[in-house]
């Protein structure tokens, strides 16, 4: 099947459209190379506390050492990393990359009995926990193949007396570290201690050898682990630097890290490309907490930050945000959900710079699309598919929709994930022979190759035989004013078959149904209309911050059945 590239017409100035994917041959590789670049540069900070490329480069070498020399950890072996944004991420991601072991990256939030799938799928043999979810780790442990843990607390990496105080507010004060028993766990500053005592060794990774087990799809099911390559995220990391190489310069960005690490967009296009271009990572531990996100932002001097859309409309719903300086940002980067033009247009009011959208999945490590950067306002499009990416929108049959048609969006490149660990069926049923990943997003594209996601093909209403999107009904509510956050989904009715319901948190506490109602008559046609609404105080989001419309789905039908 030949394929048009028609996106390569419209590329920023000086992007080619294939890059050399084999420069470095490991993310390992890719860190070292910036530890000796930018040796004194700093690297990551957190509450305030620095640590540079050449610190980062020592305590990840003791950290590999410590698992390597007393633990026995060889090449291709687990290791989950439980940790939400705190300075022992980076410490323990490059020290277990450079031993060439596998990092399963786990969400600290999962209950035991996710967590205890994570283990067992994984094969993970070892597991680094912040204390205040190490009585998780307590619960999930039986059956697994952990053999070893380490826990460590929130300030261990911050330094004498600050790294102390935050220790003890956090443990006795805030009462955040439930009681765990977990008497062979070692801490994470004895493992380091202990780890300086041993080389670190010299390893042969692979390009073709898996660097994470990256978890994807709990929210529909059993989670199941994408298998991303050394080659795969080296990839994207330079398949993706030429096109921010004009608005970045190496050696001089701060970029704020508020998504968790351990979730694939934040670990590429935060922790990894950054690191590359010898950035600095601010990491922001809790971004939940707004008021204390904004102080820190007002102490930062930041050029670039990363976000999905409920992120940025809580920044700009948090009094003080309008008064942070935002001189030196030119790259504000959104992902991982729909951008809505009624946040993006705030944005650009509040900062006077545009959100940047772009477009990837957890299979696709994850950037397969974006925006140029150059552009000055909302598109409402991901954008052109990245150098080295093929790009087809298909219907149901995998046949190649006419230009402007809707139909599945499909990626090939050398981003796209080795396939799921240990399920060859789910891989069989979105990768096929020749490399190309059916992404499940409906999309369509124009004719010069930019690309509109439409909706997820499961997340579609579908009323009187008329398909009604999500993200456009959820992207007209939220130009009401008295309107904070919205989801749309689909009920059962016996009349349509299904019919649109919205979730509300409201801005304006005035806000009537009454008055909604008369707003979505405005602007909507009559079948995408929503037939309920519920107010709520708050929405179920994931990790990052992305509204789970499924969670809303299943909570409707538990009703119904309840009913009946």
């Amino acid at each position: 099947m030949s394929i048009e590239r028609p996106w390569l017409d419209h590329y920023p100035e000086g992007v080619p459209a294939e890059v050399d994917v084999a420069t470095y041959r490991s993310v390992a590789a890719v860190f070292e190379a910036s530890c000796e670049t930018f040796s004194d540069r700093p690297a990551f900070r957190n509450f305030g506390h620095t640590l540079t490329y050449r610190q980062v480069d020592e305590l990840s070498r003791a950290f590999a050492g410590y698992l390597s020399g007393e633990l026995g950890l060889k090449k291709g072996d687990r290791i989950a990393i439980m940790l939400p944004n705190l300075l022992q991420y980076p410490v323990a991601l490059f020290g277990a990359l450079r031993l060439g072991l596998t990092v399963v990256n786990t969400n600290p939030l999962y209950t035991p009995r996710e967590l205890h799938h994570q283990l067992e799928d994984s094969g993970a043999k070892a597991i680094l926990v912040l204390d205040n979810f190490a009585a998780t780790a307590q619960k999930a442990l039986d059956g697994t193949k952990v053999q070893h843990v380490i826990t460590t607390a929130v300030g261990d990496l911050i330094g004498f007396p600050k790294g102390a105080i935050i220790n003890f507010v956090v443990k006795s004060i805030r009462k955040e570290v439930p009681a765990y028993d977990l008497p062979k766990a070692v801490r994470f500053k004895d493992a380091l201690s202990r780890g300086r005592a041993h080389a670190m060794p010299t390893v042969d990774i692979q390009p073709d050898d898996l660097a994470f087990l990256q978890y994807t799809g709990g929210t529909t099911g059993v989670a199941k682990g994408a298998m991303l390559t050394h080659r795969n995220m080296v990839a994207n990391m330079l398949q993706t630097r030429p096109w921010v190489a004009n608005h970045a310069t190496p050696g001089d960005e701060t970029i704020i890290t508020a998504l968790p690490l351990y979730h694939i967009f934040s670990l590429t296009v935060n922790c990894l490309i950054f690191t590359s271009l010898g950035g600095l990572n601010v990491l922001i531990t809790n971004p939940r907490d707004m008021p204390a996100f904004v102080k820190e932002l007002k102490k930062t001097s930041f050029t670039a930050i990363t976000g999905v859309s409920t992120l940025f409309n809580g920044l700009l719903n948090t009094p003080g945000f309008e008064t942070v300086d935002f001189s030196r940002l030119h790259l504000a980067m959104a992902g991982g959900m729909a951008l809505q033009r009624a946040v993006a247009d705030r944005w650009k009011k509040v900062t006077g710079r545009p959100i940047i959208e772009g477009y990837g999945l957890t299979e696709t490590s994850p950037v397969a699309f974006a925006n140029r950067v150059d552009i000055t306002d909302y598109t409402g499009s991901i954008g052109y598919p990245i150098p080295n990416t093929d790009a087809q929108i298909r219907d149901e049959q995998g046949q190649p929709v006419p230009i402007g048609e809707e139909g599945e969006l499909c990626i090939r490149g050398p981003q796209v994930m080795k396939g799921y660990w240990a399920q060859p069926e789910e891989t069989s049923k979105v990768l096929s022979a020749d490399g190309w990943l059916r992404t499940g997003d409906i999309a369509r594209m124009d004719a010069s190759g930019q690309a509109f996601i439409v909706d997820r093909k499961k997340d579609m209403i579908l009323v009187s035989g008329f398909n009604v999107y999500p993200n456009e009904i959820e992207a007209t509510v939220m130009h009401h004013p008295g309107v904070a956050e919205v989801a749309a989904v689909g009920v059962d009715d016996e009349h349509s078959g299904e019919v649109v319901k919205l979730f509300v948190v409201r801005k304006d506490p005035s806000l009537t149904e009454n008055a909604l109602r008369d707003y979505c008559r405005e602007n909507l046609t009559g079948y995408k209309r929503p037939k309920h609404i519920e107010f709520r105080d708050a929405l179920p989001k994931s990790n990052v911050g992305k509204i789970l419309r499924r969670e809303l789905r299943d909570e409707e039908r538990k009703k119904k059945s309840a009913k009946t």
